[in-house]
């Protein structure tokens, strides 16, 4: 007996030892990992400061959007485009609890998300559409954007890196540059609009009426700027910008011969011992914690990519008088952004990740509340790149040729790109207002790129469900999961088989055809879902 107690706890020990060694394995991922935690909190957070909002004015939020609906919006605020009709069916298929978090994981990592931040970024700096005569600075800029989003580098440095931009083949900011001409006023205005959200431009003939900015102020950031040329402009080689920084050059108040020196917004003087040029010295202040505008102005504009409005709007005014709809959120957001480095697509999976951006749009009361209340999901409608780009996934067509003498595989030198989108920009500020005419309607009904998306002939979607391994209702569900990125209804279903069963097979092409032209023109094609 004694033998046998005595030999007990050598029986017990291997497995006291297995499940020692398994005890760091069980632990949580937000145990495991301080970053996941601290996201998971902040997702907590920001559901609650919204749901406080909710209680507070005793109204019901909408319950999660369905996974179709998420995953089509998900995609395009994200990816810029559509899934494919093979992610419809796996995402839909998939019964993991985790599924959404493994999306939005999966679309930030790839390749199409920095493409569509590059779009939306470039929109930003370079507003009022594309221009031929423009195309080697848009491009240019894109695709400097892009490398940046790419390899995800901080968003504070990447705005330093834009101001303190030289030469060299890498020529993106230079070309921001030359495309304001280098003027002080343009950039200031420009600079301060997108980075700081500040709207100081205001001030550049006199004090701002409504705003604490004096024109003092405006010429004393336009001041970082005077300094800034660009030599030898006629006689630089194609594809190369080069900038300089000269050591003379100052702004004085228009119609008058006062010379402003170099000031920070918020009324800071650089130190005369700090070295660099202006614009160095400005690149270093704009990352620092001097600076309460950068972070503020980057976490809005994210909020505003996914939610279709800021918590500040419109994102470009963070003034004084223009209150944030959720002040707490808006600290706590900004404060996130920071700690977490500037980490714009550690942003993005925090707020996609919460239950305000995933519930549904839908909203059957007779009255929708204020959109800043954010009780659903704001249906936006797609920029002329979504539509176009998510039109040619359907059609799985390749860019055509560059404009003569142009180099280089961008699709933004692809001309019929460019004619479409120059057709079906809107003249819209906001994601929220739908502002198409006649020429948009015409061009979505009878354009090139739907004649051909939906020719019987040409289309490659159309021809492969001609197949006769295919049913009609299999068809029919293709070509509803290809365009509108969920199930076909059971009306759908209904009514496109009674359309397909006026054909003889021989002319099935033609029936399929009609249905897809219907899809890419409902509304719900041009929309978010």
């Amino acid at each position: 007996m004694r033998s046998a107690i005595f030999h007990r706890p050598l029986l017990l020990a291997p497995a006291i030892l297995i499940a020692a060694s398994c005890m760091p394995i069980c632990l949580t991922a937000e145990e495991q990992d301080p970053a996941i935690a601290a996201r998971t909190a902040m997702v907590r957070k920001i559901d609650e400061r919204i749901n406080e909002r909710l209680a507070a004015a005793k109204i019901e939020p909408a319950p999660l959007a369905d996974d179709a609906e998420f995953l089509r919006r998900v995609y395009l605020d994200l990816t810029g485009v559509v899934p494919r009709v093979s992610e419809v069916r796996e995402f839909l298929a998939d019964k993991r609890a985790d599924k959404r978090a493994r999306l939005i994981d999966k679309l930030l990592d790839s390749p199409a998300h920095a493409t569509h931040l590059a779009n939306t970024w470039r929109n930003i700096m370079l507003p009022g559409g594309l221009n031929i005569e423009q195309i080697n600075n848009v491009v240019g800029v894109q695709n400097w954007l892009r490398a940046r989003f790419v390899d995800n580098l901080r968003y504070d440095n990447m705005v330093s890196e834009l101001l303190v931009a030289t030469e060299g083949d890498d020529v993106g900011p230079a070309l921001y540059y030359t495309s304001l001409d280098l003027a002080p006023e343009k950039l200031a205005g420009s600079t301060a609009r997108i980075f700081l959200g500040l709207q100081i431009e205001c001030a550049q003939c006199h004090d701002h009426p409504h705003d604490k900015w004096k024109q003092t102020d405006f010429w004393g950031y336009a001041a970082f700027f005077a300094q800034l040329q660009r030599p030898d402009a006629a006689n630089l080689g194609a594809g190369r910008a080069r900038l300089v920084d000269l050591n003379t050059g100052d702004v004085k108040l228009p119609n008058s011969e006062t010379v402003v020196g170099p000031k920070y917004p918020g009324g800071a003087i650089p130190d005369a011992k700090e070295a660099g040029t202006r614009r160095v010295q400005l690149a270093i202040w704009m990352a620092s914690r001097d600076n309460p505008y950068l972070p503020r102005a980057g976490a809005n504009r994210v909020w505003a990519h996914l939610f279709g409005r800021g918590l500040v709007e419109p994102v470009d005014d963070l003034s004084p008088q223009n209150k944030p709809t959720h002040p707490e959120l808006f600290e706590e957001l900004t404060t996130y952004f920071v700690e977490t480095g500037f980490d714009l697509r550690e942003l993005f999976r925090t707020l996609a990740n919460t239950e305000a951006y995933q519930r549904t749009s839908a909203w059957t009361a007779e009255k929708a509340p204020p959109p800043e209340l954010y009780t659903h999901a704001a249906i936006k409608t797609l920029t002329a790149e979504q539509l176009y780009d998510s039109l040619n996934r359907v059609l799985s067509r390749k860019p055509q040729a560059m404009f003569p003498g142009q180099v280089g595989g961008s699709p933004l030198l692809d001309p019929q790109r460019q004619a479409f989108i120059a057709k079906m920009q809107s003249a819209a500020r906001s994601p929220l207002d739908y502002q198409a005419g006649i020429l948009q309607a015409l061009t979505q009904m009878n354009g090139a790129d739907i004649a051909e998306a939906t020719d019987p002939q040409r289309s490659p979607l159309v021809g492969a469900l001609d197949a006769p391994i295919f049913s009609e209702g299999d068809r029919i569900k293709a070509l509803v999961m290809a365009t509108l990125s969920r199930q076909a209804s059971d009306e759908e279903l209904s009514l496109f088989t009674a359309h397909l069963g006026k054909y003889s097979p021989s002319e099935k092409q033609k029936g399929i055809s009609d249905i897809l032209w219907v899809l890419v023109n409902t509304a719900e094609f041009s929309l978010n879902h």
